[in-house]
C-alpha cells in the first residue's frame, strides 16, 4: 500500500498524525500533515485508512 497527501486539499488539522503517527507526521510550520514513509508498513495499513477515512477534505490518498 502507498500513500500521499494531496496538499491542495489538505485543511492542516492534523488528524492523519494522531491516527496513525507510524506513518504521518504535522509540520505545524506549514500547517499540513507529511507523509513519512510512502510505502506504508503492513502492520498499519489499518490505520492508515482510518485516517484516510476520517479526512474530511479527502486529502488523504491510498493506492
Amino acid at each position: 500500500m502507498k500513500v500521499r497527501i494531496d496538499y491542495d486539499l489538505c485543511m492542516g488539522d492534523g488528524n492523519c498524525a494522531r491516527v496513525c503517527p507510524e506513518v504521518f507526521s504535522y509540520d505545524s510550520g506549514k500547517l499540513q500533515g507529511v507523509v513519512k514513509t510512502a510505502e506504508v508498513p503492513k502492520e498499519y495499513e489499518s490505520k492508515v485508512l482510518r485516517a484516510a477515512s476520517e479526512c474530511v477534505p479527502g486529502a488523504i490518498k491510498v493506492e
